[in-house]
């Protein structure tokens, strides 16, 4: 039995105190939060667990063994590295960390202690973005040339971060995930129009031959969370709020054909426009199925997890490089995983 402890009983930890809960293999035994009133609803919904405002009390309780956080993302790495200290794995909300070098520390902190970090990525667990995946996988949407994705919505506003760090990674972290890579490099553009937080963002992401585009806003006037996919072979659209079929695939492209390669004008395209078919989704729970792979992961010492420390980090690593590129005026920022890294762990020995 996993026996949890939640840090953070607002928007997102009673999902997470639930589906710990429901699981057969874990158990949250104890949750802290500011607010009082907060930890009593929580404490009248499941009257076993216990309750303290103090989050340094429950992360040195000894009958814990992972500590899951749910704070703003300012908290995270204090709270993390308290609780890797006291001998714990970790379970942080998205985004992993507030930078790359604190979100560094933590797997190294991690990796010498023998500890596992996992970080939130919901959709990387729906059925949904799991199809995405084996499509990809399977080959049958060919080579992917572009994704195309667009986020928005009006509000929430948050006043600790930018749009960009707010539902920026539910995109890289799927991103990451299909292409099985980091993006090489990243360019944005953002403004800010009723605070100083970035409300608006168009970010681009290159991996290798593939381009990736997100618009990002917290002023639409509907809301819109749609994925694009573009392959040699097929295409896919992904509308999260769709209730029926949420992932489509096109049987639809474009080729070139040159009778003369030496005259542009005899270059010929042609166009495929086949069938669509909505295949089947698995429609458990996100979080069921993330909590489910957490404790396998746990139980067989899976070094790389798909919501593991390193991929956490891989994507603090992009918004934090979109983010630069916004300030800096658009330009491309590298988003590799040795040269960020190296920089990373050269300002932590720097800071020390």
């Amino acid at each position: 039995m996993l026996r949890a402890g939640v840090i953070g009983c607002g928007y997102w930890g009673p999902n997470l105190i639930r589906n710990f809960l429901e699981n057969d293999a874990t158990d949250v035994v104890q949750i802290a939060d500011l607010s009082p009133e907060s930890l009593h609803i929580m404490q009248k919904r499941y009257p076993a667990l216990e309750i303290t405002t103090a989050a340094e009390g429950l992360i040195a309780n000894p009958a814990l063994d992972m500590v899951v956080i749910a704070t703003p993302v300012s908290m995270h790495f204090p709270l993390a590295r308290m609780a890797l200290e006291e001998g714990k794995h970790v379970f942080l909300e998205k985004p992993m960390t507030a930078s790359s070098r604190e979100a560094l520390e933590l797997v190294e902190l991690a990796e010498r202690k023998g500890l596992a970090i996992f970080v939130d990525h919901t959709f990387l667990f729906t059925g949904a973005v799991r199809k995405l995946k084996e499509l990809v996988v399977s080959g049958e949407l060919g080579d992917i040339q572009y994704v195309d994705s667009t986020r928005m919505n009006l509000g929430l506003y948050q006043h600790d971060v930018s749009v960009i760090w707010d539902i920026g990674p539910h995109d890289v972290s799927i991103l990451n995930y299909l292409c099985a890579a980091e993006p090489e490099h990243v360019s944005s553009v953002a403004m800010s129009h009723l605070d100083t937080q970035y409300d608006i963002a168009y970010v681009l992401l290159r991996y290798g031959s593939l381009l990736a585009h997100l618009t990002l806003s917290w002023l639409a006037p509907v809301k819109v969370r749609q994925i694009l996919i573009g392959g040699t072979k097929k295409m896919v659209v992904y509308d999260d709020l769709e209730n029926i079929a949420k992932v489509k695939v096109y049987d639809c492209g474009a080729q070139v054909a040159r009778t003369d390669v030496k005259e542009v004008r005899s270059m010929l395209v042609s166009y495929r426009r086949g069938d669509m078919y909505a295949p089947r989704l698995d429609n458990t729970e996100a979080l069921k199925v993330e909590v489910d792979y957490i404790v396998k992961c746990l139980e067989t010492g899976e070094r790389d997890p798909v919501n593991g420390g390193r991929a956490g980090l891989a994507v603090v690593r992009a918004i934090e490089a979109a983010e630069r590129s916004a300030r800096a005026g658009g330009g491309f920022r590298g988003a590799d995983t040795v040269g960020l890294a190296a920089e990373a762990s050269h300002e932590a020995r720097a800071g020390d």
